[in-house]
Formats: C-alpha cells, structure tokens, sequence
C-alpha cells in the first residue's frame, strides 16, 4: 500500500498530471484529447499518461479504434483513507490541547481578574 501510495503522490506532484486528473473526473478521454490544451507533443502526453498509469490512476482500454484513458477511482480511496487517518490524529492533538488550556484558564486566577477588570473599564 505504501508503495502504491508514494507512486501516486509522486505522479501527482506534476501540475501537467494533476490537470489530466482533473479533466479525466468529467469523462474519459483519448491521448489526443487530453494533449489538446498543452503545447507539447502527444508523445510528451503519453510519457504523462504512462506515469499516471504505473501509479494506478489510470486505465486504458481499447474501443474499436479508439483507446480512450479511464480514471480509476479506487485510487483516490485508497489517498483519502490515509490522508484521513492523519487528519483525525492532528484533530485529536488540537482537541487535547484545547482542553489543557481550557483547564489552565480555569486555574489561572488571572485571567479573571483581567477580565472583570476589562468588563468594568469598558462599563464607565
């Protein structure tokens, strides 16, 4: 999985790659097609596609003539689960965080003093 994952982060890390993704999200698309908005070959495109492919972000198929890229949502899955995971730890460390300084506000004598004293300043 590890692997996998480091693939597709590191195929992503293109700006060329990332558009291809975007643009394959509304439907699939030829070679040619995708070649269409950038100035360079249909070669260059494929050398894209080609990385794009070995991450296991997407497929191609054959339709007659045609071999149209597909985007193989499976992947993104497989992203969001781990980006979750670290997403929920840093919320767990910012919640007990919070409820530590909570706790020292409760305790701090301080921080009422200060504030009755703000609160009676502004009442004049």
């Amino acid at each position: 999985m590890t692997d996998q994952l480091s693939r597709v982060f590191a195929a992503l890390a293109d700006p060329t790659r990332r558009d291809m993704v975007a643009r394959l999200t509304e439907a699939d698309a030829t070679v040619g097609d995708l070649a269409a908005p950038y100035d360079v070959s249909v070669q260059a495109v494929s050398k894209h596609l080609k990385v794009l492919e070995d991450a296991g972000l997407v497929s191609r198929t054959r339709e007659a003539q045609r071999r149209p890229v597909h985007l193989e949502a499976e992947v993104f899955d497989l992203m969001t689960k781990w980006i979750e995971r670290y997403r929920r730890r840093a919320e767990e460390r910012y919640q007990r965080l919070d409820a530590v300084l909570a706790q020292l506000d409760q305790q701090d004598p301080r921080t009422t003093e200060d504030t009755t004293a703000t609160e009676e300043g502004t009442a004049s």
